[in-house]
């Protein structure tokens, strides 16, 4: 399972991975299973680095955990919400319209305002959440929202033909997927409780419900805007309660 679990972390991540021969399609779709290991590592690191600089004032820290959220994640997850803002709201009259405007790698306004809020809104409750010490809900908002990711893929079709997604949707072990997400869902029970859990599952199916009426099916950008949104939405739920 050594090679699923780098294939994820190449992935998600900008560390330097190096994956020898070939790879099968089969490892490609069991990487999935490792995506929220991959939340875990980023979340522990970010948790590291404001346990670091507790000396600091907070919105200095804050800062500097957003720009290691953004920078080890390569920014993957920003540009799949960027390429979503600007298909829903140019694509409003149709699917294929949508998913025309999702290939064009330009970013229009629309995309533009959703990143500068976006990442405003974590900014703020990154530093709320350091005054109050609170390292869980910067590990936890990690490793649910990449935990959302196999989830979607086993719940949902994937519109696109070919591609990543195309293989991660087929290869998909259900029965490995169910026994990760009741063993993850056990342990945020434990740690977060039970109304965390519940708002993530509530986030994710707003989003699904989204991707469905719109695309019938979702791609891999409203993908990684799932992620940026469900970590978005779960900081502010640990500011908020």
């Amino acid at each position: 399972m050594l090679t699923p679990l780098l294939i994820a972390i190449q992935f998600l991540t900008i560390v330097p991975v190096r994956l020898k021969g070939e790879l099968s399609e089969q490892d490609i779709g069991r990487s999935l299973l490792f995506y929220p290991l991959v939340g875990l590592l980023i979340g522990i690191l970010l948790a590291l680095l404001a346990w670091c600089l507790s000396s600091q004032p907070a919105m200095v820290t804050a800062s500097l955990l957003l720009l290691l959220w953004i920078a080890f994640s390569g920014a993957l997850h920003l540009d799949g919400l960027a390429d979503s803002a600007d298909a829903w709201l140019g694509g409003i009259t149709s699917k294929a319209k949508t998913l025309s405007i999702m290939k064009d790698p330009a970013a229009g306004p629309i995309a533009v305002v959703t990143l500068v809020l976006v990442l405003l809104i974590k900014f703020v409750m990154l530093t709320a959440l350091l005054t109050q010490q609170n390292w869980a809900a910067l590990i936890w908002s990690a490793v649910l929202a990449r935990t959302a990711l196999p989830l979607l893929f086993l719940t949902t079709d994937y519109v696109r033909p070919h591609g990543l997604g195309s293989i991660l949707k087929q290869q998909q072990s259900a029965s490995y997927t169910r026994r990760l997400l009741l063993v993850v869902s056990l342990l945020a029970l434990f740690s977060i409780g039970l109304m965390a859990l519940l708002f993530a599952l509530l986030v994710f199916l707003l989003l699904r419900y989204m991707m469905e009426r719109r695309l019938n099916g979702f791609t891999g950008d409203t993908a990684g805007a799932m992620v940026e949104l469900l970590e978005t939405a779960l900081l502010l739920f640990f500011v908020l309660t």
